[in-house]
């Protein structure tokens, strides 16, 4: 049985939290106004509860549930497998917070009046939007 780490993120927004793993490749993503229970790669029921769940089937075949468990103030907490961390790691939680990023000034853009004219993303991985004020 895996054990699981808890990691701290500046993660906020459930919504684009959402947004951002789907932007990450992961299809289904479950979002849920209470926390629900992780489970380990052989089905079995963890202690462990988070609002965001990457169900284990989206993940990889030995893999278990990664999760994203509201804190106390109001951020987000990775939970993820011993096993899992070798694949998302400190550099996959950067790129998610990247991809976060983006999602975030995308919703910002729409909100404002803002038109996306381009989208580049540079070597390093930032993601540079050029962006437009359109009349409101």
């Amino acid at each position: 049985m895996s054990h699981y780490t808890r990691v701290r993120t500046s993660l906020h927004d459930q919504e684009t939290l959402v947004r951002a793993l789907k932007r990450l490749g992961f299809e289904e993503v479950e979002s849920h106004a209470q926390p629900q229970p992780l489970y380990g790669y052989q089905g079995d029921r963890r202690s462990q509860r988070a609002e965001v769940i990457v169900r284990r089937r989206h993940v990889g075949s030995a893999s278990n549930d990664i999760g994203f468990a509201r804190t106390d103030d109001g951020g987000f907490q990775a939970i993820i497998s011993d096993y899992d961390r070798r694949r998302f790691d400190a550099a996959w939680l950067r790129r998610l917070t990247r991809s976060y990023g983006h999602e975030s000034a995308l919703s910002f853009a729409e909100e404002n009046g803002y038109e996306v004219l381009a989208e580049e993303t540079d070597k390093a991985g930032d993601i540079h939007l050029t962006l437009r004020r359109t009349a409101l």
